[in-house]
C-alpha cells in the first residue's frame, strides 16, 4: 500500500509537470486537475463521509495531509465570474488570490500587487504586480496576464450573477506594461479605495490563457490546485509548487461536502475528519468542547444573520404594516441565545454591533411585543375572517414564501420565525433547499422571506452590502424603493472621508430600521474544530474570508 501511494505520488508529479511544460510552451491546453470527472454525480452525499477517500490521504510516509468537513456552496464551482459563492470558494478553497486581501483587523494589505499610486482625484491607479509569482501550472504572473484576467470578467461577468462591475466598473479602462510590471486602471467613476474592492473574492487573479475548466479547474496563484472534482462530495486539492509565499503545510487537503452539522461531528469524533467548520448544533459543539482531543474556536465575526423581505409592488410584505408586526412577533434575543445557543448575537441593525457604525446611536421602534403586532394587524384590517388562523390581507391569505438552507443555523431560525408568527396568525411556506437555490430566488424574486448569511464589509467596506436594498445599485433584490435611502446610497459612492460616510451609513441604517425593511436574526459568530493531534501547530483563525493558506486562513472578512 505504501509504495502504491508513492507511485500515485509520482503519476501526480508528473501530470503537473506535463501540464506546465504544455500550457507555458504556449502549444498546449493541459492544466492540474484536469484528470478530474465533472459532472459525474455520486448521489446528495452532503451528510457521509467519503470513507475512501479519508483512508487514502493519510500518508504514513510523514506528508501531512488533513481531511476536512465543509459547506457546498454553489454545487461546488468555482468560476468567480458566475456567482457569488462560487467567487468565494475559489479563495476559500486557497485556489486563487487577488491582487490585495484584508489582514485580521479587516485593513487592506499588499497581495499579489506590491505596490501602487493613485492620482487626486481617484480615477487613476496604477499597481504593480510582485515580480517572481506564477500562476499553479508554473506561468509566470504578468502585468498583461492580470489585465486578461480582469478583462475577462468584463466578458464573463454579464452572463452570471456575481456581478463584478459592482467592484470595478465595466468602463475602466485597463493597460498593462510588462516591461515595468504596472497595470494601470483609469475608471470614469472615483473609487474611495479601489484597493479594497479589488480583495474581493470575484476580483480573483487567474491565468485565463491557459484556463479551460473555470468550473472546476481554474489556475491561480493560491496555495493549492483543485483536482478530482466529484459533484456532491468535493475536491482533492494538492499543494501548488509554485506558490510564491512560503511553505504550503498540506501535501494535500481532501474537502468533503457535509451540509449536516451533526454529521461533521461525528465524523469529527469518529477520526473521519480533522477538521470542519460551522458545527452548528449547540449540544454537538458543547460534546466537542469538553473534549481533549478537539479545539473548538468560536469567535465574533461580522457576518449577520438576516432574512430579506421581497417588497416588490403586488407582493404580501409591500405593505409596510405587516413587515412591522412580523417585527415586533419575533424574539430575536431568544431565537440567538437559546434557539441556535448562543452561536449569534442578536441585535436590530442590518450591520453588526461590534462595527463603527453607530448601532449606539439607532433606535428600535419594533422591539419585540407580540400583542401589540396582532393589534397593529387588526387595526389594519389584516385579519382571520375565515377562523381558519391565518390572516388576510386584500383577500389573500398571508402565507410567506420563506427560501433558505441549512447552514450557520438558517434553517433553525426559519422554523423558529414559522412558529412565532403562526402565533400571531401569519403562515410561513418554508422551502429550506441548498445555497444554490436560495441564490437562484434571489435573481428571480420567487419568495417573501430569503434566509441567508452576508458578509457584511467584504470590501472593508458595507456599501456592497448596503446594496440590496438600493432600488438604482443594479443588486436590489428585495424591491425596496425609498428615495432618501437611494440618495444616501448614491452619495456614499462618492464620498472619501471615513467620518462622513460613517454618518451616511448610519443614517442608512436608520432608513431601514424605520421601515421594517429585513429580518434580522442576529451577528454570526463563526465556529472551526479541528482534532490537535493532525492539526498540529498550524494556526487557525476562526474568521472565514478564506478557508485554506500557509496558515489554514489568510485573513478575516465574516
Amino acid at each position: 500500500m505504501k509504495q502504491a501511494k508513492k507511485n500515485i505520488a509520482l503519476l501526480v508529479s508528473v501530470l503537473l509537470l506535463a501540464g506546465v511544460m504544455a500550457g507555458c510552451g504556449g502549444g498546449g491546453t493541459d492544466v492540474p486537475g484536469t484528470d478530474a470527472t465533472p459532472g459525474v454525480s455520486s448521489g446528495n452525499r452532503e451528510g457521509e463521509v467519503n470513507q475512501q477517500a479519508h483512508e487514502t490521504e493519510r500518508d504514513t510516509s510523514g506528508v501531512r495531509t488533513m481531511t476536512f468537513g465543509i459547506q457546498n456552496y454553489g454545487g461546488g464551482g468555482l468560476d468567480p465570474a458566475r456567482e457569488t459563492n462560487t467567487a468565494w470558494n475559489i479563495s476559500r478553497y486557497g485556489v486563487g488570490e487577488c491582487l490585495f486581501k484584508f489582514d485580521n483587523t479587516m485593513n487592506v494589505v499588499n497581495t499579489l500587487c506590491d505596490e501602487y499610486t493613485v492620482n487626486e482625484e481617484h480615477t487613476e491607479w496604477v499597481f504593480h504586480i510582485r515580480e517572481g509569482v506564477k500562476f499553479s501550472d508554473g506561468c509566470d504572473v504578468t502585468a498583461e496576464a492580470v489585465k486578461a484576467s480582469l478583462e475577462r470578467l468584463k466578458e464573463a461577468g454579464p452572463s452570471g450573477s456575481s456581478a463584478p462591475q459592482q467592484y470595478l466598473e465595466f468602463e475602466a479602462e485597463i493597460t498593462a506594461d510588462n516591461a515595468s510590471g504596472n497595470v494601470t486602471v483609469q475608471t470614469v467613476t472615483p473609487y474611495v479605495d479601489l484597493r479594497k474592492n479589488l480583495a474581493y473574492p470575484v476580483m480573483v487573479i487567474l491565468d485565463v490563457e491557459h484556463t479551460t475548466d473555470y468550473d472546476h479547474a481554474p489556475i491561480g496563484t493560491g496555495p493549492y490546485v483543485a483536482t478530482n472534482f466529484r459533484e456532491e462530495v468535493g475536491y482533492t486539492m494538492v499543494a501548488n509548487e509554485y506558490y510564491w509565499d512560503g511553505e504550503v503545510p498540506y501535501a494535500s487537503i481532501e474537502l468533503l461536502y457535509m451540509g449536516d452539522a451533526s454529521a461533521k461531528a461525528m465524523a469529527l469524533q469518529s477520526g473521519q475528519l480533522d477538521l470542519a467548520e460551522n458545527v452548528t448544533n449547540i449540544n454537538d459543539l458543547r460534546n466537542l468542547q469538553a473534549d481533549p482531543n478537539f479545539t473548538v474556536t468560536i469567535a465574533n465575526g461580522v457576518r449577520t444573520g438576516l432574512a430579506h423581505m421581497n417588497m416588490a409592488e403586488g407582493r404580501l410584505l409591500s405593505n409596510k404594516t405587516l413587515r412591522e408586526a412580523i417585527l415586533m412577533a419575533l424574539d430575536d434575543e431568544t431565537m440567538c441565545s437559546v434557539t441556535v445557543g448562543g452561536l449569534y448575537t442578536s441585535g436590530f441593525s442590518v450591520l453588526p454591533s461590534n462595527l463603527d457604525y453607530g448601532y449606539e446611536n439607532l433606535t428600535d421602534p419594533y422591539g419585540f411585543d407580540p400583542s401589540a403586532a396582532m393589534k397593529l394587524l387588526d387595526d389594519a384590517g389584516i385579519v382571520d375572517t375565515n377562523g381558519d388562523g391565518i390572516r388576510e390581507l386584500d383577500g389573500k391569505e398571508v402565507i410567506l414564501h420563506y427560501v433558505t438552507y441549512p447552514n450557520r443555523c438558517l434553517n433553525d431560525f426559519a422554523e423558529a420565525i414559522q412558529q412565532q408568527l403562526a402565533s400571531i396568525g401569519i403562515g410561513v411556506d418554508l422551502e429550506i433547499g441548498d445555497s444554490a437555490r436560495q441564490w437562484d430566488s434571489y435573481q428571480s424574486g420567487d419568495f417573501d422571506l430569503n434566509g441567508s448569511n452576508w458578509t457584511t464589509v467584504g470590501t472593508g467596506d458595507p456599501t456592497q452590502y448596503l446594496a440590496p436594498w438600493c432600488s438604482t445599485s443594479g443588486a436590489d433584490y428585495c424591491g425596496y424603493k425609498n428615495g432618501e435611502y437611494d440618495a444616501l446610497f448614491n452619495q456614499l459612492s462618492v464620498t472619501f472621508d471615513e467620518d462622513a460616510r460613517r454618518d451616511i451609513i448610519q443614517q442608512m441604517q436608520q432608513i431601514l430600521i424605520d421601515d421594517a425593511a429585513a429580518v434580522v436574526h442576529g451577528y454570526y459568530n463563526s465556529s472551526m474544530i479541528s482534532r490537535n493531534e493532525t492539526i498540529g501547530g498550524a494556526a487557525i483563525h476562526t474568521a472565514d474570508y478564506y478557508w485554506i493558506t500557509t496558515e489554514i486562513y489568510p485573513a478575516a472578512g465574516s
